[in-house]
């Protein structure tokens, strides 16, 4: 008997537990508006502005201002750069070879024609480089992944791993685009582990150089933008090998960047001892010439060693105001934490292109209405608000959380703040991770909220889905292997 009534206390208990949980919920609700007894209720439908005598109060060019702040103007000679130039438009319908070669136009109409020149900005003012890469991105993703390599990776490189000899010899041919070139950090066997990469420089004390090997299939460098068509140089990153002054040994000084001429000035031809194969056609961002690179005991001079953390003295002696290789490793990707900003931004922009073209369709398309009244807008049912407007709101989120995440990571270029350094590389991490996850998403219910309409590549959904997709993938890992590098000594 006291089985039974312990028993059935329980369920009683259980019971009112639920009973409370439920009315907790109830609480976030909505209630319910009473219906009048007498029938002459009647559902309406509230029309949205696109289909309806309803004035907008919003100040369009205020908003713009507050969106785009202070980077407004040159967002602007952007969109009339490429607005007054129709044939520089990307089209619909393009082979890889004419994108690639359209995009190379593109970027160099920008910067000499325009001249419009986003190298300068890319340390001195981040947030402008920034806003430009956003107004090219609304062009042609390609354009802004290849501006992105040109600019932030392969200039980036020098500017942030090199020292001033560096920047004094390749600063203008970056900057005009006479030097395009590469960032080769990928090998087919290793992408994200920096670390384990195989490629080799070995100094040879009596001629002043390095020799850069390729020592197996796996260490060819892989998926290098710029490399299959217009690069002239590349930064390669490649372990130190130094002779041991007295031994036949030799020490491995860890991953160092180098700039590799990879093709001649003048005839564009590829240099003795360097192999270049094209990576084909891809998903997306066909505009950007990725291909592989292969070095057999390619021979540069000692200088060309970008020599901000560590440098090589004539007698092939090694030094460095940071005691370990580890530390080197983690200060050489904390200079490259831009490239998971500008991933973070770019993603954010692709949102923003998606999800405005979705909302003004459905304000136009009109499907169904009240009984003997013109049809409404579709984005008067709430099965389209609930797909669209939550959508909105996190792009304007991600646009304030961007805005402030390059303002730190400006910041931190400025004083080199270590606090600031941990603070940008967690907040690229996680706003990369969750904003390229949720713009992917989205970009397919973007596509979905447009029906029939939104299957037509003209309206971009497609070309923006795949163009995007790698972007889940660039940058991901790199994060671990900082903060690991960071708690080793």
């Amino acid at each position: 008997m006291a089985s039974a009534r312990e028993s059935n206390r329980t369920v009683e208990d259980e019971s009112h537990a639920a009973s409370r949980r439920i009315e907790r919920l109830s609480l976030h609700l909505t209630p319910m508006i009473p219906l009048p007894v007498d029938g002459s209720y009647r559902m309406e439908i509230v029309t949205c502005a696109g289909n309806s005598k309803v004035k907008m109060d919003v100040d369009m060019g205020s908003l713009s201002m507050f969106m785009r702040g202070k980077h407004r103007e040159i967002q602007e000679r952007v969109f009339e750069f490429f607005n007054s130039r129709p044939e520089l438009q990307t089209p619909v319908e393009i082979s890889m070879n004419d994108h690639r070669e359209l995009c190379m136009k593109q970027l160099i109409g920008m910067v000499r024609e325009a001249g419009i020149k986003p190298f300068r900005f890319v340390n001195e003012d981040p947030g402008k480089y920034f806003a430009i890469m956003e107004a090219v991105g609304s062009v042609d993703v390609s354009l802004a992944i290849k501006m992105g390599v040109q600019f932030s990776l392969w200039g980036g490189s020098v500017l942030n791993l090199g020292t001033k000899k560096h920047r004094d010899k390749f600063f203008d041919g970056i900057d005009n685009v006479d030097y395009p070139g590469c960032f080769a950090m990928t090998e087919l066997h290793h992408g994200s582990n920096v670390q384990g990469l195989q490629t080799t420089a070995t100094f040879d004390l009596i001629t002043d150089e390095f020799i850069i090997n390729t020592p197996n299939d796996g260490a060819i460098k892989w998926w290098i933008g710029n490399a299959a068509v217009h690069g002239k140089f590349a930064t390669v990153f490649a372990k130190l090998v130094l002779p041991t002054h007295g031994s036949k040994k030799t020490a491995d000084m860890g991953v160092h960047a180098f700039i590799v001429p990879i093709r001649d000035l003048k005839t564009h031809k590829t240099l003795p001892g360097i192999e270049i194969h094209d990576c084909g056609h891809k998903v997306g961002l066909n505009g950007v010439d990725n291909g592989a690179l292969r070095f057999r005991s390619v021979r540069i001079p000692r200088d060309n060693l970008l020599d901000r953390f560590g440098q090589v003295s004539r007698d092939g002696k090694y030094k460095s105001s940071l005691p370990s290789i580890n530390k080197r490793f983690a200060a050489t990707l904390g200079e490259l934490v831009g490239g998971r900003v500008g991933l973070a931004y770019s993603s954010a922009s692709v949102l923003k292109i998606a999800s405005t073209i979705a909302i003004r369709y459905s304000l136009l398309r009109q499907q169904f209405g009240p009984p003997k009244q013109p049809e409404v807008s579709i984005l008067d049912y709430q099965s389209q608000q609930h797909k669209l407007m939550p959508m909105l709101a996190s792009t304007y989120a991600f646009q304030f959380a961007t805005i402030q995440l390059v303002e730190k990571y400006a910041q931190m270029k400025k004083t080199h703040d270590e606090e600031l350094v941990g603070d940008v590389h967690a907040l690229s991490a996680g706003l990369k991770a969750y904003i390229t996850s949720y713009t992917a998403k989205s970009l397919s219910t973007c596509r979905e909220a447009c029906g029939g309409h939104g299957y037509a590549a003209v309206n971009r959904f497609g070309t923006l889905r795949n163009d995007h997709d790698i972007f889940q993938t660039l940058k991901e890992t790199i994060q671990f292997f900082y903060n690991r590098s960071q708690h080793t000594s």
